[in-house]
């Protein structure tokens, strides 16, 4: 499989056109200087960069496997937008937002993925939960898929309830050695029949050069905010060690999925 060495643009934001409230850390649609709309997330929010910081992780690293996913950029936001804003929840939320978020390509005229109307083929499936199981991504169920269908192909979008154990860093380095406990609520865990066959192909492309080019993109600036760490950097490569720990334990959370997947059917 063919990937490109990841690389995120930066864009101004010009305009801001509506909250989505529906998420809970209130993202919004908006306008960037290159003329794209993208779905805005905000470094100011409930969850802070951290949320920001998985959006990057996951959907990069799902782009390496060749899952499709929006494009991811940096997001420029100028104080203005707080000044200008009637509505004083989010007037704060775009005052605590000023300078670098992030954005997401918005699919317009997407919907969302429904497994009683969409059937995804077992590869696929087995794609997404062997990325959820090594991201413990505890955000993609029946109730909340994050998946759209977008000219006739399915699209992943929002990991930033991923790695959530960094909100915390507790005993982070036992964590990437274990099974994915929530991988049994899984909207697609009955159609994830090739795990195996995906775990040969993903851990040879997920190498330790790669995770550290993934982990080089998280800015400073959003490393350093409650951070247990003495630097930006070793935040940084506490990211990379626990990805690379938890590819290497691989194994364990293939079997764990394939053992719950067997009680669903």
């Amino acid at each position: 499989m063919n990937y490109k060495k990841p690389e995120l643009r930066t864009v101004n934001v010009t305009r801001y056109v509506t909250p989505l409230r529906e998420g809970g850390s209130m993202p919004a649609i908006a306008e960037a200087d290159d003329e794209f709309m993208y779905v805005l997330k905000f470094r100011g929010a409930g969850q802070g960069p951290k949320a920001l910081i998985a959006e990057i992780i996951g959907g990069e690293i799902a782009r390496a496997l060749g899952i499709k996913i929006p494009e991811i950029v940096f997001a420029n936001l100028d104080e203005a937008f707080g000044r200008t804003e009637p509505d004083e929840e989010i007037q704060d939320l775009l005052k605590a937002s000023v300078g670098l978020n992030l954005a997401i390509h918005y699919l317009s005229g997407s919907i969302t993925f429904d497994p009683a109307v969409t059937t995804v083929d077992s590869l696929l499936a087995s794609k997404i939960v062997w990325l959820d199981c090594l991201l413990v991504n505890v955000d993609r169920t029946v109730r909340n898929t994050n998946m759209l269908l977008w000219h006739k192909e399915l699209w992943l979008i929002d990991h930033g309830a991923s790695l959530y154990f960094h909100h915390s860093w507790q005993d982070w380095e036992q964590k990437a050695t274990l099974p994915f406990g929530y991988v049994k609520d899984h909207v697609l865990l009955p159609r994830a029949t090739e795990l195996e066959v995906v775990n040969k192909e993903f851990t040879a492309i997920l190498t330790p050069d790669f995770i550290q080019s993934v982990v080089a993109l998280l800015p400073d600036s959003w490393l350093t905010v409650d951070a247990p760490f003495e630097t930006a950097e070793a935040h940084r490569q506490a990211y990379a060690a626990f990805l690379n720990t938890r590819i290497a334990h691989s194994a364990t959370f293939v079997k764990a999925a394939n053992d719950a997947r067997k009680v669903l059917i």
